[in-house]
């Protein structure tokens, strides 16, 4: 083999090392295990909002009739299709709630995240009336939570088996895909909203922060007094737009992450505060949790954690 042909090789080589580094080196579950008790908490809080008016939202007389909605979603089936009497959908909704309660706190997680990820996802197809971006970003945190083994730290599960002698459980390739396969999501989620938003002349002419701002739609912070600094408004349009844009670059070294999730936090902690969007922007938040080290989640939670064997 000639000098070219093995330095292929050794390059090929080393892509397959780093390919099965990235998917398949076991990861403790502090990370996954946080975001199931925030992303549970979040999951929960939405259908106890649908409880405030089931009869509307899902009910047989609903907003959204059940035959407009299945004509509707012809590719997203749901069983709440065919719940068509009142106590039977407070019996399924209460069921439900309980399972992602359940999931949330992290008691039988192996189970109760996959049911409530189903859940979650019968609902989303049942209701397209009112469905928006929190409703997207929890099914998508149910989903890789259900892959991973949450529930191997801050868990009831992991609390009663401390209490059975059992050792702490040791790092899972389960956890480790499902954390992967997140953050690789989010990175297409950003860079689609940055291409979106460089296709948009606003955000060129740096006035599409203002236009949001100055919507009462919108609006639950008084926000008009950035009329009168246009600067400041056209530097957060093109930093937003910079920051969605190279998301995908910035989150992956260590020198520059701590840059993108900070601004992760800044974005969606003012939709959160002064456009009216609180819980999706929290849900965000939560989301870019993926990318914080399980040791440094550790550390930070202190005595409430433990050293995986």
């Amino acid at each position: 083999m000639n000098a070219a042909l093995r330095g292929v090789a050794s390059w090929w080589g080393h892509c397959e090392d780093q390919w099965h580094r990235f998917w398949f080196t076991p990861a403790e579950p502090h990370t996954l295990a946080l975001m199931r008790l925030l992303a549970g908490g979040m999951l929960f809080y939405t259908h106890l909002v649908w409880a405030l008016d089931l009869r509307a939202f899902f009910g047989p007389d609903a907003w959204l009739p059940t035959e407009t909605g299945a004509a509707w979603s012809r590719f997203s089936w749901t069983p709440m299709w065919h719940i068509r009497s009142m106590p039977l959908l407070w019996m399924v909704h209460l069921a439900g709630m309980a399972v992602i309660g359940m999931a949330a706190v992290g008691w039988h997680t192996r189970v109760t995240s996959k049911l409530a990820w189903l859940v979650a996802l019968a609902y989303v197809h049942r209701q397209h009336g009112a469905l928006f971006g929190l409703d997207q970003v929890n099914v998508m945190m149910a989903m890789y939570l259900a892959i991973g083994a949450g529930g191997d730290a801050y868990s009831v599960d992991r609390w009663l088996a401390r209490r059975r002698g059992e050792p702490a459980p040791p790092p899972r390739v389960s956890t480790n895909i499902a954390v992967r396969l997140l953050q690789l999501q989010l990175c297409v989620i950003y860079l689609f909203g940055g291409i979106g938003k460089a296709q948009g002349p606003s955000w060129w002419q740096g006035t599409a922060v203002w236009m949001a701002a100055a919507s009462y739609e919108y609006q639950s912070l008084d926000m008009t007094w950035l009329v009168h600094y246009p600067m400041l408004v056209a530097t957060l349009c093109h930093i937003t737009t910079l920051w969605e844009a190279f998301y995908c670059a910035l989150v992956w070294p260590l020198a520059t992450r701590p840059i993108a999730l900070l601004l992760a936090v800044a974005v969606h902690g003012g939709i959160a505060m002064y456009l009216g969007m609180i819980t999706f922007g929290i849900a965000m938040i939560i989301a870019n949790m993926a990318f914080l080290p399980a040791p440094l989640v550790r550390t930070w939670l202190g005595g409430a954690a433990e050293k995986p064997a």
